[in-house]
């Protein structure tokens, strides 16, 4: 799991603060200028509000600029909606994506929060992002894809007539099961990247427990890190999909917590394309 600890040894033992803001932005640049980009004027991207029972949620949504196109719900890390989450967003969109970027923490704040991993650290993001955190149950995140849903197959940019997509980081990762079990008929294809706490013992609202309602294509990759702290958990999720009859693929990736995003201190290009070309592959078939 993404943890004050890692995170604070990142950024004393590995570089300074300077370097580390050096670094998180020539990642974000260089997984722009790697990634797929469409040329210029080829994507459409705007700030977004939408209602839900919880109040006025906030996202940044960037799609094709033309034709209908599968949706896709991206779930956040802990640092929440930011440039390298644009980047990503971007990137997919120009795959042929509706790519819907939530702020998961609307309850509490709108926007942009954080402007990297470097600037959570410099201010205490752990402990501010803790009360929002908390908020965010598997009621909350079900509640909130119903809302999400309901929005995107209300937006020009999006074919509902094609299944949605959810992607999630970190503490976003079993938010993609969640949503997943809230709208079964819509949501068919969920991809979890170094997510923590899908499997949550004795808990009815663990994402394994919920796998019976999914009728979703999983993809679980699992950090190397995350893993050896928890060996177990990916074969509980594991079996828990078979006996759900629920198509998972679980694999650790050769990457730590964190890899697949562009501004973490364990960000790991070669993993990150790896994990990207299984995300695709996966829309691919499902959505």
């Amino acid at each position: 799991m993404c943890d004050e600890a890692n995170l604070q040894n990142w950024a004393r033992e590995t570089l300074s603060r300077r370097q580390f803001g050096a670094l998180t932005g020539a990642g974000v640049l260089a997984a722009g200028a790697a990634g797929p980009l469409a040329a210029a004027g080829a994507l459409t991207e705007r700030k977004v509000t939408f209602a839900t029972p919880d109040g006025t949620a906030d996202g940044f949504f960037v799609h094709p600029s033309e034709g209908k196109h599968p949706a896709v719900i991206l779930w956040p890390d802990i640092a929440s909606l930011r440039e390298a989450k644009r980047v990503m967003a971007r990137e997919l969109a120009a795959q042929g994506y509706a790519v819907l970027v939530m702020n998961p923490y609307y309850r509490d704040v709108a926007g942009e929060q954080f402007a990297d991993f470097a600037d959570f650290i410099a201010k205490g993001g752990f402990q501010k992002v803790d009360p929002w955190r908390g908020k965010l149950n598997a009621e909350a995140i079900m509640s909130d894809t119903r809302a999400v849903t309901a929005w995107l197959d209300q937006q020009a940019a999006v074919d509902p007539a094609r299944g949605i997509g959810t992607q999630g980081y970190c503490m976003g990762g079993p938010f993609t099961v969640w949503s997943a079990a809230a709208v079964p008929a819509r949501v068919k294809a969920a991809a979890s990247f170094h997510g923590g706490g899908l499997v949550r013992p004795d808990n009815a609202m663990s994402p394994h427990a919920l796998l019976g309602t999914v009728k979703a294509g999983l993809l679980i990759a699992v950090a190397k890190d995350d893993d050896a702290k928890a060996p177990a958990d990916k074969v509980t999720f594991a079996e828990a999909a078979k006996a759900a009859g629920v198509a998972a693929t679980v694999a650790v990736y050769n990457g730590n917590h964190g890899w697949m995003v562009p501004d973490s201190p364990a960000y790991a290009a070669p993993v990150a394309r790896k994990g990207e070309a299984d995300l695709l592959a996966l829309y691919k078939r499902q959505l």
